[in-house]
């Protein structure tokens, strides 16, 4: 579990994105079954509902697992904030999140109206914590030391091959936890064989090992995308597996320059990636 600044979240999920209608109902309730109890969604994914249908289908308590939403990128106003998170309280059939951020902080986004929206939602008890997702040193100086928004969190693409280094220091430094998306790079680390070597030492794959990195690391947590029982259940195994410190320098000496993620309305980014 993670529990920094009143955050209270299972340090692996299940990810939604790319998941919708029937595929995604049954995801949700075959990693409810299994045991996950972290779900994450967002507007923009299309999926709400069906992430809706799941939990309730399942049969686990609404206050047994933890459910994350965010409004879309295009989100620019207060009052087009507040209409996203009724709409998410809605679909996924809540009258609360346990965590709900700002997806994208597009150019020309106010991002302290934004922030101060977010921080009326907590206040009203519509979301327990507030966090944001894709931002930069930039936009989290800005939120924390200008707004003093009390975020929780930052969601960023992190996986094995890419520095993130910069943000990394400046999100420990203020207690912020990682929330790390597209952790295996989309599939391309499940391929690498540094990662394949290491993982027949433990007998488990390239893409468990990739897991288990980043869940060897302080506040990190992982929300791997996984539709099939198989795959989640794996996901799971990942989580049990412990890394020594020449798996660790291994990882370190591949290559940090591999961003899956760049939509044309994305930051300008920290890392040595771009």
């Amino acid at each position: 579990m993670i529990t920094a600044h009143g955050l209270r979240m299972p340090r692996l999920g299940l990810g939604t994105f790319r998941m919708t209608g029937a595929a995604c109902q049954a995801a949700v309730e075959s990693a409810l079954e299994l045991g996950y109890r972290h779900l994450d969604t967002g507007q923009m994914y299309g999926n709400q509902d069906a992430v809706g249908n799941g939990w309730v289908a399942s049969g686990v308590a609404r206050g047994d697992f933890h459910l994350t939403s965010k409004g879309h990128h295009s989100i620019q106003t207060p009052d087009e904030f507040r209409a996203a998170c009724a709409e998410s309280l809605q679909l996924l059939r809540t009258d609360y999140l346990d965590l709900y951020m700002l997806h994208w902080p597009r150019p020309g986004t106010n991002l302290p109206a934004a922030l101060e929206t977010l921080m009326e939602l907590k206040q009203a008890g519509l979301v327990r914590q507030i966090g944001v997702a894709n931002c930069t040193v930039a936009h989290l100086r800005q939120a924390i030391e200008e707004v003093q928004a009390p975020i929780v969190c930052n969601q960023i693409e992190y996986h094995a091959m890419i520095d993130q280094s910069p943000i990394l220091n400046y999100m420990h430094a203020h207690g912020l936890s990682v929330i790390a998306h597209v952790p295996l790079a989309q599939g391309k680390l499940a391929e690498n064989e540094t990662l394949a070597r290491i993982g027949r030492r433990y007998g488990a794959t390239a893409a468990q090992i990739a897991l288990a990195w980043l869940l060897d690391q302080p506040n990190v947590a992982v929300i791997p995308k996984a539709a099939r029982p198989d795959s989640q259940r794996a996901n799971l195994e990942a989580a049990k597996l412990r890394l020594d410190d020449a798996d660790r320098a291994a990882i370190a000496a591949l290559p940090k320059s591999l961003r899956c993620v760049n939509p044309p309305f994305a930051p300008a980014w920290d890392s040595v990636a771009g």
